[in-house]
């Protein structure tokens, strides 16, 4: 992408449609890869079909959250290969690591020994970090100028995946242990495929008409992300809801995740309306998003459309700054990265120390479901993450 020549507007409807597709299919993603969060919904069928010492179950979660720690693999990998590849790579992943923590549990085969299970709920751990990395970057880079949103909005619905997980999976199924991990296993893999086909680097936003429009498209997916968020809040305390209200739960929560495939169309049926695009005021309204690309991209030259003719600027790149992108090898050189590697450790251990151990925590204060403490964990880790990201947009501009 180094090269922005008029030709590209030729196409310009349907590719900014499919980049905001692509933006909806990731979305989807983020809305199931948070399996890794959702172990105290089966620890308790594993320890008991293992007879497992309390000890032994907490090691099988440490090898769990092990698999989170591979995750500079993808960060490697994401620098060298395309966006499909890597969801590829952490949805085969996922289905084999969930896969045979299902056999086991569903007691279709007996169980496997300590160590082999300890490596499979490492690679269910690592699988989400491939999901994760495939679709932050890929987002990052095609909204460029609206970063802290991608990444809210993105990071929420990670939090929200294990409620939609496990009150779906409440709703459907009864909290069936073996039924949780059927859909721990396909239900990423299934989406991944899809979202594998529509997401993929696109131009960024070159005027500033188009950055102010994405601004807006945003505050319209964090509303959807909280009305889901508040939706499944609500049924969470439904005392005791029929097979019946189960069921329109679970259709109505379909259609909320859906919604969002509504920007899209009305971006590509807005645009098809406007035969010709307006080229001559879209040139030179605003090229610095674009020189900014091309720098960011890395290259050595950037041209810029300017008044039908292009122009060339020889561009000298050196270290990036904060809120410029960085290769993996970049960001390990700095001392910022270190800082937040080992303050994400220290601060992740402790909230996944809590959630491995949710399930025990429950039942022995006596609850038979805790189902719905693992839910409003996520819920309301969802509403941290999602205001973050959209205060740090504002304090980063």
């Amino acid at each position: 992408m180094g090269f922005f020549e008029l030709s590209s507007y030729s196409s310009k409807s349907s590719v900014t449609a499919l980049k905001w597709l692509g933006f909806v299919a990731a979305i989807w993603v983020q809305a199931i890869s948070g399996n890794n969060y959702t172990f105290s919904n089966y620890s308790d069928a594993l320890k008991s079909l293992m007879n497992l010492t309390q000890l032994e179950l907490n090691n099988l979660s440490v090898a769990k959250d092990v698999g989170k720690a591979f995750g500079l693999l993808a960060g490697f990998a994401s620098d060298k290969l395309p966006t499909w590849v890597i969801l590829l790579i952490g949805s085969v992943e996922g289905l084999v690591g969930y896969g045979a923590q299902w056999l086991v549990v569903s007691e279709t085969i007996k169980p496997l020994p300590y160590w082999q299970m300890c490596i499979f709920l490492c690679m269910g751990g690592n699988s989400t970090t491939w999901m994760n990395t495939a679709v932050l970057v890929t987002c990052i880079r095609n909204f460029r100028r609206n970063r802290g949103p991608v990444s809210g909005i993105l990071k929420g619905y990670v939090g929200l995946s294990t409620a939609i997980f496990t009150d779906v999976c409440a709703a459907l199924f009864s909290d069936d242990a073996a039924s949780f991990l059927v859909m721990l296993a396909v239900v990423p893999f299934a989406v991944c495929l899809v979202a594998a086909v529509f997401l993929r680097e696109s131009p960024p936003a070159s005027t500033s008409s188009e950055e102010k429009e994405e601004t807006q498209f945003f505050w319209v997916f964090n509303a959807v992300a909280v009305v889901v968020a508040l939706y499944l809040l609500a049924y969470d305390f439904i005392p005791s809801p029929s097979a019946v209200l189960s069921e329109a739960f679970s259709a109505i929560l379909m259609v909320l995740l859906a919604s969002p495939l509504g920007v899209p169309v009305y971006i590509y049926f807005k645009n098809r309306s406007r035969p010709g695009s307006d080229v001559e005021g879209q040139v030179g309204e605003n090229t610095e998003p674009l020189l900014l690309a091309a720098v960011t991209e890395g290259e050595d030259k950037a041209a810029v459309a300017v008044e039908e003719e292009v122009v060339v600027v020889e561009v000298k790149r050196g270290q990036p700054l904060i809120g410029e992108e960085h290769t993996i090898v970049e960001a390990l050189k700095t001392i910022d990265f270190w800082v937040l590697f080992v303050s994400f450790l220290c601060g992740v251990g402790t909230g996944l120390a809590v959630q491995n151990n949710m399930g025990q925590i429950g039942l022995a204060l006596g609850y038979t479901d805790v189902s719905i403490f693992v839910s409003l964990i996520s819920i309301w880790g969802f509403f941290g993450r999602i205001v973050s990201g959209t205060v740090s947009e504002y304090f980063i501009k």
